[in-house]
């Protein structure tokens, strides 16, 4: 089975978000085959959750420091999309390589990006329980990064990877940052915190795991070797050209 390979260079929020879900659209009509997109934003973006209320975004100090602010199409917290590689799968649950159980196929890429990280000298690991893909309450305003669940991707018990996920017409959609390197002033300005204190406890990046950052081609060979060892696939290049229409339906006005 061949899946496509699409890779951005520091897109916008909205063009970003515009572009997982249009991938999610055609896959889900059977007009396009899986896909993992590796890719990265410009200007940074703060990305809410589908439902997550407003609140969790400082708005006037991201309009002040030039950060874009989304709702991404998938639940979830909301992330800072800076110092970071994306990556997004999306194809369908039980009808190919993923599991039809939403849990097993989380755990399953989790298991890919583990193995990539690895290859690069990344102790990475799986937290152990139960991935919860359930929908922040409407008070909810907690950063995707402050603290681990069932599932994810860790390094001695901290945070590296944060993603979110959603299944559309038996098809899934799960993206994420996986952590480069740390910006604490932007991090805390833009959720509205006083200091990133609380998320560096929680949370390691590449560059500190390894001194160093690896380049970017370097990091995305990892990844598709590794979602071709994990998935059992082979993943080409290819293109979308699909998403411009898309691109308003993320965006969230700056107050």
């Amino acid at each position: 089975m061949t899946w496509r390979l699409l890779r951005d260079s520091d897109l916008s929020g909205a063009r970003n978000m515009a572009r997982d879900a249009a991938i999610l659209d055609t896959v889900s009509r059977g007009a396009s085959p899986s896909c993992l997109r590796l890719y990265t934003w410009r200007p940074p973006c703060l990305s809410l959750g589908r439902h997550q209320p407003v609140a969790a975004a400082n708005l006037d100090f991201c309009a002040r420091a030039g950060v874009d602010v989304v709702r991404r199409p998938t639940g979830g917290r909301a992330v800072l999309h800076h110092l970071e590689l994306t990556y997004a799968v999306v194809s369908p649950l039980g009808r190919g390589v993923l599991p039809r159980n939403l849990q097993g196929a989380y755990r399953q890429i989790a298991s890919a990006l583990v193995r990539a990280l690895r290859t690069l000298g990344v102790a990475a690991e799986l937290t152990s329980g139960e991935v919860n893909l359930s929908l922040p309450g409407p008070r909810t305003a907690v950063p995707c990064f402050e603290a681990p669940a069932g599932g994810e991707v860790v390094v001695g018990g901290r945070k590296l990877v944060g993603s979110a996920a959603r299944c559309h017409e038996k098809t899934l959609l799960q993206h994420g940052a996986i952590l480069l390197d740390w910006d604490g002033r932007l991090q805390a300005g833009t959720m509205g915190l006083a200091d990133d204190a609380g998320l560096r406890r929680s949370l390691t990046t590449v560059s500190e795991q390894l001194g160093t950052t690896p380049a970017r081609a370097d990091l995305e060979r990892a990844l598709v070797a590794a979602f071709e060892a994990e998935l059992g696939v082979e993943i080409a290049g290819g293109e979308l050209r699909l998403e411009r229409e898309l691109e308003g339906t993320f965006v969230v006005q700056h107050g």
